[in-house]
C-alpha cells in the first residue's frame, strides 16, 4: 500500500546550518517522533551549505494534515524549540507524493543514539 511522503526542503540563514541540525536532531525529531510522526530522514542537504532536507511519511493526506495541525498548535513546540528553529529559515518549499515501502525504505536515514 502506497504511504503518503513529504519533502520539506529548508533554505537557511547563511552559516545557521550546524545550529539548525542540532537542534532538530536534540529537539525537534524526539517531538515528532515521540507525536507518531514517521521521520524518515532529517540532515543537511549534499547540494548547498545552508539547505536541510526532512522527509516525513503519513498514511493519508488527512493523516498528515491533523497531524502537523496537532504538532504545531501543540504547546511542547511553541514553548520548546519553534523560536529557535524559525530564526534559522529563510523560506522553506513542501512537496507531497505517493511512494511505496521500498521508496521510503531506500531514503529511510538510521536514527541517531540518543
Amino acid at each position: 500500500m502506497n504511504r503518503i511522503v513529504e519533502i520539506r526542503t529548508y533554505t537557511l540563514k547563511p552559516g545557521s546550518t550546524e545550529l539548525f541540525h542540532r537542534i532538530m536532531q536534540e529537539q525537534s525529531l524526539p517531538m515528532l517522533r515521540a507525536a507518531g510522526t514517521d521521520v524518515v530522514a532529517a540532515r543537511p542537504s549534499m547540494h548547498a551549505p545552508d539547505s536541510y532536507l526532512l522527509i516525513r511519511a503519513y498514511q493519508s493526506l488527512a493523516q498528515r494534515g491533523r497531524s502537523q495541525d496537532d504538532f504545531y498548535t501543540s504547546p511542547a513546540w511553541l514553548q520548546g524549540p519553534r523560536e529557535a528553529v524559525m530564526a534559522c529559515i529563510e523560506h522553506y518549499t513542501t512537496a507531497v507524493i505517493e511512494a511505496d515501502d521500498a521508496l521510503i525504505g531506500s531514503l529511510r536515514q538510521a536514527p541517531v543514539p540518543a
